[in-house]
């Protein structure tokens, strides 16, 4: 299992592709679901040109770690990989990635699915997006 914050850009296919190569066990995953957010250019009927992640330091890794060791044992994976961005960002760049590792495809999908819902609606991020009319902090997520 690795979870990740990071305050810089990251290439989720070569995460995926390192991972599975250096921490999965060989032949033992079968099936993998890979899940990858990037930043809209769009908010709420407004023109976003950037936007900044906060984040709450070690509160948001651990509710990460808590909702990544749930998803493996739940969904019995044999591995999950969560990377998640922070800083600024801006439209088209990728914000996060959540990757389960399972022997079949269905806990692959499912966890990885509950991973994310999970990540959306409970882990402790910010957003403040950046408009042509000025700024302002993001009450909600998006519904997944």
């Amino acid at each position: 299992m690795r979870v990740e914050i990071r305050d810089r850009a990251f290439d989720p296919w070569a995460e995926v592709s390192e991972f599975s190569r250096t921490q999965l066990a060989l032949g033992k995953a079968g099936a993998s679901a890979v899940f990858v957010g990037t930043m809209r250019d769009f908010n709420e009927g407004d023109d976003v040109t950037a936007m900044v992640l906060e984040h709450y330091p070690g509160m948001t890794e651990q509710q990460l770690e808590t909702m990544t060791r749930d998803a493996i044992a739940t969904h019995e994976l044999e591995d999950a990989l969560v990377i998640h961005r922070v800083g600024e960002i801006l439209p088209g760049d990728d914000i996060v990635l959540v990757a389960a590792f399972s022997a079949h495809r269905k806990a692959a999908f499912d966890a990885c699915r509950a991973m994310m819902e999970t990540l959306k609606s409970t882990a402790p991020f910010w957003k403040k997006e950046t408009l042509k009319s000025g700024e302002r902090w993001v009450e909600k997520n998006t519904s997944g």
